[in-house]
């Protein structure tokens, strides 16, 4: 596992922690320099695309499936790569962040995939990223065991009961600006994938798996090609045969759900399927038609998955991929199990519901956020599997979308009501809070939040603004009192800072695309040139 030296271009801006070394090492720093040497600039490129697309959006250009790609979905002939080892059967993932304690119970929760999640539930403080990329290696190796302070042991089941690993990198959007490349900061799709690739893909294919990998916010085909060519280049370096590297992609962006086979077909070789990131998905939405008013959405609650729009997502990427042999995916169920047995069962009916909903679409399986709710959902695809891995032969030829069905928002638009409102700016101020802390998953209200759920529920309060649906008097007022109560509940709360990160990111007159780049800019880089 070693590739031809390189003149040291990548440098650590900040002091190295507890066993970093062992992840920061020349030769992976070197990997990740031939990466970033190969495709930084293409990462810049599909960056300005995807500007260029939201002006043409914006300025009022349609959205429909691309013409010049007809071709590739006329084409019967071609299919994804079969399965890989530990990715046939998928009926129940959990996901979350690549911390020892998440990693113990996701990988024996009898889920059988565990997303180790670098992107939505990460913060990504530098100890938080190379943390993360220990407990992977340390998870592989089995040495992951270890006692809390209070006594409670946490330790691997045998590795037949053990949850396949797949991680999902940062997006392209993002910088990881501890790191830097001939001066300019890293992209931080490169340094998730990059260094996991290095120290795992040969120990996962000796366990009998391979390097697996989740995608996200892609927003076309180009942005899987891209993927596609580090994928090509990362297998040579290593001497690892092409095809090794699955990846699925999740569906969360409005213009991607216009692309979905290109984005198949641009992945083939190394494509595992796609996946439904329903709460992602709204945030799309709005980001990318928040000025028109027959796109103003009413409390996120009340936008479930049996909505026109959203039904037509869902059935079109279960034909999408049927259609393909690859997988699909369904969305993520978020609840926490409580302490609290009329809440609990509730909660569950919900999920039961939602999953039983997914079997009988045709999904493959489907995600939760608890392994409390793994039981759940295996059964209800127990039920529709039985013994079979997936149901790959359901080919949905009843489904026929248009570009109008996935657009059909106006169907469901109703004014947010002042419960809906509280609840967006209580999430968005508590995750904020979390989040500048270090933690990129936190419970709040009975769900498991993370950036996706924090996004759309500051983006919402945005659009209301902006349509004028409510008043920035009442958000403001809404604001300090949820910053009291916050205050309350945690001494130690930054609340400048949270209330500072809210006005910049739901309240100001252009909407931030995403409140992670500018954050993490601000709060959570923390350089010491090291080196120099």
């Amino acid at each position: 596992m070693s590739t031809t030296a390189l003149a040291p271009k990548v440098r650590v801006l900040v002091g190295t922690g507890h066993r970093h070394d062992e992840i920061l090492t020349p030769a992976a720093l070197d990997f990740v320099g031939r990466l970033v040497d190969a495709f930084a600039q293409r990462r810049l490129d599909v960056m300005k695309e995807r500007r260029r697309q939201a002006l043409r959006l914006a300025s009022g250009s349609p959205l429909g499936f691309p013409m010049v790609t007809t071709a590739v979905r006329a084409d019967t002939t071609w299919r994804v790569a079969p399965p890989a080892p530990g990715l046939s059967d998928r009926r129940v993932e959990i996901t979350g962040p690549p911390d020892r304690r998440m990693a113990v119970s996701a990988l024996n929760s009898g889920a059988k995939v565990w997303m180790a999640d670098f992107e939505d539930a990460t913060a990504p403080l530098w100890d938080n990223v190379i943390g993360g990329q220990l407990t992977l290696i340390d998870a592989i190796e089995r040495r992951i065991d270890f006692t809390t302070p209070e006594g409670k042991r946490y330790h691997l089941a045998e590795p037949d009961r053990l949850a396949t690993i797949m991680v999902r990198p940062r997006g392209w959007h993002l910088d990881e600006e501890h790191l830097e490349f001939d001066g300019r900061s890293v992209p931080a799709s490169l340094v998730d994938f990059g260094l996991y690739f290095f120290h795992c893909a040969q120990r996962q294919i000796d366990a009998g798996y391979g390097p697996y990998f989740y995608l996200p916010k892609l927003e076309n085909r180009y942005e899987a090609r891209l993927w596609n060519d580090v994928f090509l280049l990362a297998q040579d370096l290593l001497g690892i045969p092409r095809g090794t590297i699955r990846a699925t992609v999740l569906i969360e962006t409005i213009t991607a759900a216009f692309e979905m086979e290109e984005i198949l077909y641009e992945l083939r070789e190394h494509s595992a399927g796609l996946n439904a990131g329903r709460w992602d998905y709204l945030f799309s939405l709005i980001k990318t038609f928040g000025h028109r008013t027959d796109f103003l959405l009413p409390d996120r609650a009340k936008v479930t998955m049996t909505a026109p729009f959203m039904r037509a997502y869902t059935e079109l990427l279960v034909r999408t991929c049927h259609k393909r042999g690859a997988h699909v995916i369904g969305g993520m169920s978020a609840q926490v199990p409580g302490k609290e047995p009329a809440a609990n069962e509730a909660a569950l009916a919900g999920v039961r519901l939602d999953k039983e909903r997914e079997a009988e679409d045709g999904f493959d399986g489907s995600w939760v956020a608890h392994p409390g709710l793994v039981p759940v959902c295996r059964e209800v695809f127990d039920g529709v599997l039985g013994v079979l891995p997936h149901q790959l032969d359901r080919t949905r030829d009843d489904v026929d979308v248009s570009a109008a069905d996935l657009l059909s928002v106006r169907r469901i638009v109703g004014p947010p009501t002042s419960e809906g409102v509280r609840v967006n700016i209580s999430v968005t101020v508590r995750y904020f809070a979390a989040w500048l802390r270090g933690r990129g998953a936190v419970a709040i209200n009975g769900l498991m939040e993370d950036a996706a759920t924090a996004e759309i529920a500051r983006v919402q309060i945005w659009q209301w603004l902006r349509h004028r649906v409510i008043d920035r008097e009442t958000v403001n007022r809404i604001l300090e009192d949820e910053l009291a109560a916050l205050g309350a509940e945690d001494a130690w709360a930054p609340m400048d800072d949270i209330r500072a990160l809210f006005e910049r990111s739901a309240t100001s007159g252009e909407l931030p695309l995403f409140f992670t780049p500018d954050a993490y800019t601000r709060h959570l880089v923390k350089r010491a040139e090291a080196g120099a």
